[in-house]
């Protein structure tokens, strides 16, 4: 049985591994490992309830050749990591390469036209993960449908804004919400004009495509995983070097390790971009905390006084011999 899907990112040489598993794009070790084992109680050889002898090799080949795989490459933070890496790389060639785009499913459809990305690509997300192992005829399809809605969100995602301006825009001249400025300017109205409020509605600002690191990365430091933290934040820097919020939040991590000479690299930087980024100017506080009580430390040994000793000058005999006298 052929196992080729070509809809989604899996048309463009990408394995959809979020796809295979339904779960985000941003799905944490947690969520990929839950979902996984969820799965496994459907299609694993020794839980499989299948009707029919075919439908349990169907099953085990799902299981082998797509889930197996998929979980290998998304529970491990490092290779979970390179491959959110190579996505964001995918999704910005993609933004460049819209043409070649071609969405067959309506829920994908209907995402890129949305003015609430997130919360509808995890609403039409849910719609498809419910059903997506239920059939064995199906997996293919509904795995194909999440791989279009992941491509749709990769690449608004990659275009910071650009082409998620595009549906935004048309919502804006759909939407019947004229009626109450008509009846203060009757003459825009019958001219069939957008008024100037609904024209100068700023459109809506899609977050970075280093956030989604930074936000793994908090987490990792609040629960005191500095060196997983520094991991996420890396790959967020290959996106966005210049980023105040990257360098500031690295420089948390490295200051929970002690590393106090690396803090102040990325604290510098951040505070370069961005002189009032809140976490940089956390990070400076504690390192000035830090180097204060060093130098207080440091004063107060000097002045310790020096310990007498009998004999000699300065408590030191000169001369020879202990000392005393005899």
């Amino acid at each position: 049985m052929a196992l080729n899907i070509e809809q989604g990112l899996f048309k463009f040489d990408c394995t959809d591994h979020h796809a295979v598993l339904g779960v985000p794009l941003d799905a944490t070790a947690n969520e990929v490992r839950k979902r996984y084992l969820k799965i496994s109680r459907r299609l694993h050889p020794d839980s499989c309830t299948a009707d029919s002898e075919a439908s349990k090799q169907q099953a085990s080949q799902f299981f082998a050749k797509l889930v197996s795989p998929a979980y290998q490459q998304l529970f491990n933070d490092q290779s979970r990591a390179e491959h959110n890496v190579l996505l964001t790389r995918m999704g910005k060639r993609l933004v460049q390469e819209r043409e070649k785009i071609d969405l067959q499913s309506e829920l994908a459809k209907q995402l890129y036209k949305s003015t609430n990305l997130e919360h509808e690509y995890k609403s039409a997300l849910n719609k498809l993960i419910e059903k997506q192992y239920e059939s064995m005829d199906q997996i293919l399809q509904n795995t194909a449908q999440i791989s279009e809605l992941n491509l749709v969100y990769l690449v608004r995602k990659s275009s910071q804004g650009q082409s998620a301006s595009k549906p935004t825009e048309v919502t804006k001249v759909a939407t019947p919400a004229v009626t109450t400025p008509a009846k203060t300017n009757p003459a825009a109205a019958t001219a069939g004009k957008v008024p100037p409020v609904a024209e100068k509605k700023p459109a809506k600002v899609e977050p970075s495509p280093a956030e989604t690191y930074c936000r793994r990365a908090q987490e990792y430091i609040e629960k005191n995983y500095p060196a997983k933290a520094i991991l996420e934040l890396r790959d967020a820097l290959k996106m966005e070097p210049k980023s105040s919020r990257v360098h500031a939040l690295i420089a948390m991590a490295y200051l929970n390790q002690e590393q106090l000479k690396m803090a102040k690299i990325h604290l510098e930087s951040a505070l370069q971009f961005n002189g009032q980024e809140p976490t940089a100017l956390e990070v400076k506080k504690r390192i000035d905390l830090i180097e204060k009580r060093t130098t207080v430390r440091t004063a107060a040994a000097s002045k310790k006084p020096e310990t007498k000793a009998s004999g000699g000058l300065f408590g030191l005999n000169l001369f020879g011999g202990n000392g005393k006298k005899k």
